[in-house]
């Protein structure tokens, strides 16, 4: 992940699934802790969107953000065990099967590509059982908390500077 990263200027992560399927929900985990985390940093140039299961209606927003890198998080059978997680390039994406989202993660990525000058990294986390109504395993939320910490350690993003209040000069 940290060489993946390690040229990021700015990033987008988009957090991909369904919180009614089970483990489908991998994606959406990872991005609440990220959000959690961030709450109590003062990074600024990290953005979180919420695909939920059409993260393709969130182009527009991604693209006016202009990120150097764009992270996509989602549940993907990946022949794991539960929780382990991979990069994958957006070409080999292609065959893969992910989680319940229309759209399949490596046309939205070539999308990406084309309307911005971006790397774009997808992140595939192997699901439990993503059965309708299903509450999502142990492991997942695990791996979600790893992988939210894994991805502000690698990426080498700037703290924003605090403002002066008006009338200091020091």
């Amino acid at each position: 992940m940290r060489a993946s990263l390690r040229q990021a200027h700015s990033l987008a992560v988009v957090g991909i699934g369904s919180d009614l399927r089970g483990d489908d929900i991998a994606g959406l985990l990872v991005l609440r802790e990220l959000r959690t985390a961030l709450a109590r940093s003062r990074l600024k140039n990290i953005r979180l969107f919420d695909g939920g299961t059409a993260p393709e209606n969130l182009t527009g927003e991604i693209v006016r953000f202009r990120p150097s890198h764009i992270l996509l998080v989602d549940a993907a059978d990946l022949g794991l065990k539960p929780g382990d997680a991979t990069l994958i390039e957006s070409k080999a994406a292609a065959g893969m099967s992910f989680s319940t989202h229309v759209l399949p993660l490596s046309i939205l990525a070539d999308y990406l590509k084309r309307a911005l000058p971006c790397r774009i990294i997808i992140l595939g986390i192997q699901p439990g059982p993503t059965g309708f109504s299903l509450t999502h395993s142990r492991k997942i939320s695990q791996a979600a908390r790893r992988l939210a910490r894994i991805i502000l350690n690698a990426a080498p993003l700037r703290k924003a500077k605090r403002q002066r209040a008006k009338g200091n000069r020091s």
